[in-house]
């Protein structure tokens, strides 16, 4: 089943050490394709370090990532890949769809019809004209995962994607990841609610002070929620 070409994501010996401080842990994950692996663990527990050395964001000081059988080299953002992460980067004086539009223009793969139509798919107006300097919460993160799935991503990784949203945003966002999961996306997200994760993943993993391991149990003790 886990053969080298159902994998979508493969470590092997992973490890992330900062001023003699190791955040990551000889960390070995294999995800088959079109499966949702959720991550769970509190605070501080290396969850969005791992995401970023697999984003090719942060260099690892050893191990192998591969992604599709592609290994991952730092300083260069793999293909196929969309990413949230806390920081969505975006700018605060241009509208929703002015940001898409910019950060679509690096590549230049999808047109402004696609851009608007994601919009539309995570709740938000194409039309609106406002800068995102006056988002709520909730439509910036609304905004945080277009800029994920846009461009079609084969492998999405959210960190946190429910953080700022209301009930009906946290149901919209779940119904997305699903019709996502059904067009054979691989899906790495962790979270802090265990609802997301039961109803969500496929197989689930716990982060503890930078070691990774399966987990079987899930309940609301073993998360601590965000401060925010």
């Amino acid at each position: 089943m886990n053969g080298h070409n159902d994998s979508a994501v493969k470590i092997v010996n992973l490890s992330k050490e900062i001023k003699g401080h190791k955040i990551l842990k000889d960390i070995h994950l294999e995800i088959s394709r079109g499966k949702i692996c959720g991550i769970v663990g509190r605070n501080g527990s290396g969850k969005t370090m791992l995401f970023k050395v697999i984003a090719g964001l942060i260099r690892p000081t050893s191990g192998i990532i591969e992604i599709f059988g592609n290994p991952i080299t730092s300083g260069k953002f793999p293909k196929n890949i969309g990413l949230l992460l806390d920081k969505n980067g975006l700018l605060p004086h241009y509208s929703g769809l002015e940001n898409l539009k910019l950060l679509a223009s690096i590549n230049n793969i999808i047109s402004l019809e696609e851009i608007k139509k994601t919009l539309e798919i995570v709740g938000l107006d194409p039309e609106d004209k406002r800068p995102t300097k006056y988002y709520s919460l909730g439509m910036k993160q609304r905004l945080g995962i277009a800029q994920a799935i846009m461009e079609k991503p084969s492998l999405l990784i959210l960190d946190e994607p429910m953080n700022g949203l209301d009930e009906d945003g946290v149901a919209d966002i779940r119904n997305l990841i699903k019709n996502l999961k059904r067009q054979n996306v691989t899906i790495l997200l962790s979270s802090h609610n265990s609802e997301d994760i039961n109803l969500l993943c496929d197989e689930v993993y716990k982060m503890d002070k930078g070691c990774l391991s399966a987990f079987n149990n899930l309940n609301e003790n073993n998360l601590q929620k965000s401060p925010k």
